[in-house]
């Protein structure tokens, strides 16, 4: 058995052990983590085109503005790596990567996803628009892939984009930014994105879409599942549901059955059922005060150096630093 197809065991049954028992709590819930199949990552993309979803621009639009007093913020005064967690298709860092490369600075850029097809696609696209770039793309988790990260002579930068952490409740975004700080050496950087609290119409817009692709983008994880654990999900028999608290900036979204039945999740042998309008939580979109990012910073043991943020400041891309 190769090393590849192990993993891919592993993280098979990871899946299934991770459905399985979403599915049976109380209250049931799906990792969003689990949206990103080749299928899903496709639909994201169409979720970052949408007008109304603008952490994309948002986002780029600090990457593009900035990317000079991010570098210089950096204090890098040697061959870094970047490492990218959640490389997806790579379109807000290539501004980044793009200005680094025309000044000729000394990068390594390590992109790392659990779509294969992601990866590939990245790596044509940068192999052709930046051809001096060393790349290294990764498939795969982050953390067995960053163990990497404490044997390299070079210092570190990890890009963690897209307000990912906002998916994470509060133990458990602490939990993994200590993981980062653990993958981290003395000096290595984390440039980490935050969607912040803003008007609650422009947040609600732009995750219940009027478009139906949100739905679509939720909808898939029961394709997914229906696929890779021989289940029986009708998808017509689910709607899609999603609200914003303005207070604790929570987005919260689910999943909704239509009717009462149940669902055969045969490669498990397992029967689940469903009431009438029972819920499955699939996400939470956490949006952040700027105080509370560098109280979150503070309690998982990182210096706060800089907060990098658009013209309109929606979004914030905060770089920290692994202090000894």
């Amino acid at each position: 058995m190769t090393k590849n197809s192990a993993l891919d065991i592993e993280m098979k049954n990871t899946f299934a052990k991770d459905v399985l028992k979403g599915l049976t709590a109380k209250n049931k819930h799906l990792p969003s983590k689990y949206f990103y199949d080749d299928n899903g990552s496709r639909i994201f993309q169409e979720i970052m085109n949408m007008p109304e979803y603008y952490p994309t621009d948002a986002e780029f639009e600090i990457l593009s503005m900035q990317s000079k007093q991010i570098y210089e913020a950096l204090k890098f005064s040697e061959p870094f790596n970047i490492i990218e967690l959640g490389a997806g298709d790579g379109f807000k860092t290539f501004k980044l990567l793009e200005y680094l490369v025309n000044h000729n600075v000394d990068v390594h850029y390590i992109p790392i996803d659990i779509s294969q097809e992601a990866m590939d696609l990245l790596s044509n696209r940068l192999t052709e628009k930046l051809p001096s770039l060393k790349i290294h793309p990764k498939v795969g988790d982050y953390f067995e892939i960053l163990k990497g990260n404490l044997e390299s002579d070079y210092p570190s930068l990890l890009l963690f984009l897209g307000g990912n952490i906002g998916n994470y409740q509060e133990d458990k975004a602490k939990e993994l930014l200590h993981l980062f700080n653990k993958s981290m050496k003395v000096g290595d950087k984390l440039l980490i994105g935050f969607d912040l609290k803003k008007n609650p119409i422009i947040i609600h817009n732009a995750y219940y879409d009027a478009h139906g692709i949100t739905k679509r983008f939720n909808l898939n994880l029961l394709i997914r599942i229906n696929r890779e654990l021989d289940a029986d999900f009708k998808i017509d028999d689910f709607d899609f549901y999603s609200y914003y608290n303005p207070t604790t900036g929570n987005v919260k979204s689910y999943l909704v059955s239509l009717r009462k039945q149940t669902v055969e999740l045969k490669t498990l042998n397992k029967s689940i059922d469903f009431d009438y309008d029972e819920l499955i939580w699939t996400e939470l979109s956490k949006k952040y005060a700027i105080e509370e990012i560098h109280n979150l910073a503070k309690q998982t043991d990182f210096v706060l150096n800089s907060n990098f943020l658009d013209c309109k400041h929606y979004f914030a891309d905060s770089l920290w630093e692994k202090m000894a």
